[in-house]
């Protein structure tokens, strides 16, 4: 049956169905052996996952229109979104033109603090809704506002558009603060892959040029270099749901083919010359990733400058994991620890 037939919520009850399977189970009806790689086993739900999508025979999203592109991965994250998780409330809005979605924590008290979070997509796709199970997360169990914001994607918008917009909303978000209900002085910055650089970048922007700067940055899988291709990228290239045909035109599309910008810090924060002085971080990678080693480089980077950093590779995972939260639960307990570890850097800040 074509993909596109199947009805979304009977996709979805798949999707829920096979991730409870027992892990012997999954593998075996992966119709491969446990793939082992670099000292670490896939998780076995991330391997009937990959098995799935791959007997679907659907054409790369990079040899789709950016469109089409963006409609195949709304399909596949409505797939394993599962129920929404409760919160105090959620509302859309509007910043300077900029479609965003803030979630009230249910917690009483407060005011609480707020993390600004940018999707991933490879600044070509992803939007307030493919990432709504994960805001709903990081709210509830983080205990803090969240404010998503849909910035522009590219090929349309180009680099510096998604920066530009992630920057305005980082600002908006300091002064209408107790608007939303939140605590100004406890304002992050996250994200993951795409948003993730978004996130690095931003914290390193405004800690440099004088603007209020974060307390924190959450980088989950982030993409830190556009310039080099690092060890896990030719280890996980192909097969591993993001491939290296894929990145090429996500970096294509955000800096187009002459990459003119790729070694800019404000596209790789990898490269920035300086990166003391900055929001304590806490930086998530996946084990079958191509942007581990990247992220890891980061994180690295960012301690020997001396800023306060907290490294967490999951292992057995794949890049994407915590948009699986709403079917699996491995994944579902993995984001709600890192939302934990938000938590606990935002009472770190309030002590501060």
């Amino acid at each position: 049956m074509p993909h596109a037939s199947v009805p979304p919520k009977l996709e979805q009850w798949g999707a829920q169905v096979l991730s409870a399977l027992p892990p012997r189970v999954q593998v075996r009806l992966s119709g491969k052996p446990p793939v082992r790689i670099d000292g670490d086993t896939l998780a076995p739900e991330a391997q009937l996952l990959l098995a799935v999508l791959d007997r679907r025979r659907e054409p790369p999203l990079e040899t789709l229109s950016p469109a089409e592109a963006r409609e195949a991965r709304r399909r596949l994250t409505a797939a394993y979104a599962g129920r929404p998780v409760p919160v105090a409330s959620v509302q859309d809005l509007e910043i300077e033109g900029i479609p965003a979605r803030h979630y009230a924590p249910p917690e009483p008290g407060g005011p609480h603090p707020l993390l600004v979070y940018y999707h991933g997509g490879g600044f070509t796709y992803g939007d307030l809704d493919t990432h709504d199970g994960v805001c709903r997360i990081l709210c509830r169990h983080g205990g803090a506002h969240v404010l998503a914001v849909d910035y522009r994607l590219a090929p349309e918008h180009p680099f510096p558009a998604a920066l530009d917009d992630a920057r305005v909303a980082l600002n908006w978000a300091f002064v209408h603060a107790a608007r939303l209900g939140a605590d100004a002085t406890r304002v992050g910055v996250g994200g993951d892959s795409a948003g993730g650089n978004l996130a690095a970048v931003l914290s390193r922007l405004a800690a440099r040029d004088g603007e209020p700067a974060p307390v924190l940055q959450l980088l989950i899988y982030p993409a830190t270099d556009m310039t080099t291709r690092h060890r896990s990228r030719e280890l996980f290239r192909e097969g591993f749901l993001l491939t290296d045909p894929e990145m090429d035109w996500f970096t294509d599309n955000y800096l187009g083919t002459a990459r003119t910008h790729a070694a800019d810090p404000r596209v790789s924060p990898l490269l920035a010359e300086d990166l003391s002085g900055l929001a304590p971080a806490f930086v998530v990678t996946a084990a079958f990733d191509p942007l581990r080693d990247e992220g890891e480089a980061y994180a690295d980077a960012l301690h020997q400058a001396g800023t306060p950093v907290t490294l967490r590779r999951f292992p057995g995972f794949i890049h994407g994991f915590v948009n699986a939260a709403g079917v699996s639960r491995t994944a579902r307990d993995a984001l709600v620890e890192i939302a934990g570890v938000t938590r606990g850097m935002f009472a770190s800040a309030a002590r501060a």
